[in-house]
């Protein structure tokens, strides 16, 4: 069996953690890519709308409750009628007009999250 000179295993020893951090860069810039590539598929209506927010009051006004005594089963055929919503702009007014119609109250900040969730979950406008 042939031992290494010390020197070289250093070598190798340095070899390894050149590669570790390459690997580590290349996965940290895919990641900031496809994080910045989500954020592009967002419309500009809704950039940095909480959507967290937004899903608390879809389920503290009962919104999914609404729409289904509207049109039947689990009120999803609410989304996307034929012609009628048709990009981001239009689906945040449409939750402004439930909003006023409803007297929910709503901050413009709560309405643009609502419809941000929406957009998110069913219509995805970019």
């Amino acid at each position: 069996m042939t031992q290494r000179r010390p020197h070289v295993q250093a070598l190798s020893s340095l070899q390894t953690r050149r590669r570790r951090w390459l690997a580590l860069s290349a996965l940290v810039i895919a990641g900031v890519w496809f994080s910045a590539q989500a954020l592009a598929q967002v419309p500009a209506i809704y950039q940095g709308a909480d959507l967290k927010l937004g899903e608390q009051l879809i389920e503290q006004n009962k919104c999914s409750q609404c729409h289904a005594t509207k049109v039947g089963g689990d009120g999803s055929a609410i989304y996307k009628p034929m012609g009628r919503i048709n990009n981001a702009g239009l689906l945040r007014g449409m939750v402004e007009q439930c909003n006023s119609m409803l007297n929910l109250q709503m901050f413009p900040e709560e309405v643009t999250a609502v419809a941000a969730v929406l957009n998110r979950d069913h219509y995805q406008f970019k």
